[in-house]
């Protein structure tokens, strides 16, 4: 991580501690961060370690994403934890910071273009969609371990024998 981008993280991290900080009225403590995520997902937040580990990969590709939605999504759950306990990850408690303290939409998931760190994708077909699943998903499926299915029809999704990437 070159020092200008990374000199950069610490500064949002350390303002939005502060924004909780004084919104709860108690000091938390300042995370540490790590970039050692892989795959699709922006970040996660360790909770017991106070950590937040980011992808670089995508941090360096939108980083405007990252300052504005990512690194306070993932101190949001580290505040959430040290404020409330174990909670659900993106549950009231979590929302309520999100909004009221970061003034941030509080989505679940990113949007972020993910082509550079996808893996392989398989084609599942229901009656009504196609879904491209991952090399573990699909993994799962092949030894039993797991079943998907869509959202709208709620059918099973079957493998096409169509690898996509």
């Amino acid at each position: 991580m070159d020092s200008e981008l990374d000199h950069r993280i610490h500064t949002t991290i350390h303002h939005c501690i502060q924004q909780a900080s004084q919104y709860f009225d108690v000091q938390f403590q300042t995370p540490s961060v790590s970039y050692q995520l892989r795959g699709k997902a922006a970040g996660k937040a360790l909770l017991l370690d106070n950590q937040i580990r980011l992808n670089p990969i995508l941090l360096k590709e939108n980083q405007q994403a990252y300052f504005d939605d990512v690194i306070p999504h993932e101190i949001a759950h580290l505040i959430a934890f040290q404020r409330y306990g174990r909670v659900k990850p993106h549950g009231k408690e979590w929302r309520n910071i999100m909004q009221s303290v970061f003034q941030r939409p509080a989505l679940a998931t990113h949007n972020l273009d993910i082509r550079s760190v996808q893996g392989k994708t398989f084609q599942y077909d229901c009656s009504c969609s196609s879904y491209p699943l991952s090399v573990r998903r699909h993994n799962k499926v092949t030894r039993k371990q797991a079943s998907y299915f869509c959202k709208k029809c709620t059918k099973p999704l079957k493998y096409t024998g169509k690898q996509l990437s």
